[in-house]
């Protein structure tokens, strides 16, 4: 044994330790900027903002951990979607129609009894996730429209914010075409119908405080079963 090896463990420990904090503050960082961009919007989010937000003694701890607003924009969105995703995930125990847009990776899921039924499922869980984390779909809207608005500002996220979210909608919809158990029509343009209200609810809430989330959850289904069943589905 040579005279170094007893402070390997301690070295890994450190290691660990040092990560361990490293993600925390990522975390604090990004529920700051959530918070900033929600209250204020992504065009006035700054980092002296974020820093004041989160109780962080410098900007430079932001710098530390990610490289531009661009990249922090990213994290937020990635954030944002796996808090969603895992909100569907427990929702299963609730709904078992429901499904995450993400599936996890260390055991298969089977498919729901049908796809209207995880359709439905997939907006009534939508609309409670929004009810309960508006702050962060409101951030999330603000960064999309700043994409928007001007795709190619350096600050703004580029990549699209809203494919992994369309593609699950998308897949969801075929099925149900490949099966029979949709009429025929484009994907892509009920994916739209089903996500854009979803997105806009936040700043629905922000003037109608007092909105029946159920009803509303419930009527969007309604419209999207409408608008996929065959004729003569019940």
């Amino acid at each position: 044994m040579t005279a170094t090896e007893p402070h390997e463990p301690d070295r890994a420990a450190t290691a660990t330790g040092s990560t361990s904090r490293g993600e925390s503050r990522q975390k604090q960082i990004i529920e700051a900027t959530i918070e900033t961009i929600s209250e204020l919007g992504f065009a006035r989010t700054t980092y002296t903002r974020i820093a004041e937000r989160g109780g962080l003694s410098s900007t430079r701890l932001i710098s530390y951990h990610f490289a531009d607003k661009a990249d922090l924009m990213q994290a937020v969105i990635s954030d944002v979607y796996a808090s969603i995703n895992e909100f569907l995930l427990e929702r299963m125990a609730i709904d078992p129609a429901t499904r995450p847009i993400q599936p996890p990776t260390d055991r298969p899921l089977p498919q729901p009894e049908s796809a209207a039924a995880e359709l439905s499922a997939y907006i009534t869980a939508v609309v409670d996730y929004v009810g309960t984390h508006q702050a962060r779909l409101s951030a999330l809207r603000s960064i999309f429209a700043a994409v928007h608005d001007d795709p190619d500002n350096p600050e703004a996220a580029q990549a699209d914010p809203r494919g992994g979210v369309m593609s699950y909608l998308i897949g969801v919809l075929e099925r149900g075409q490949a099966t029979g158990e949709f009429r025929r029509f484009d994907p892509l343009v009920v994916a739209g119908m089903i996500q854009r209200p979803l997105e806009a609810l936040p700043l629905l809430l922000r003037s109608r405080p007092d909105l029946d989330m159920a009803h509303y959850a419930a009527e969007l289904a309604t419209a999207i079963d409408c608008a996929t069943r065959q004729d003569g589905r019940q």
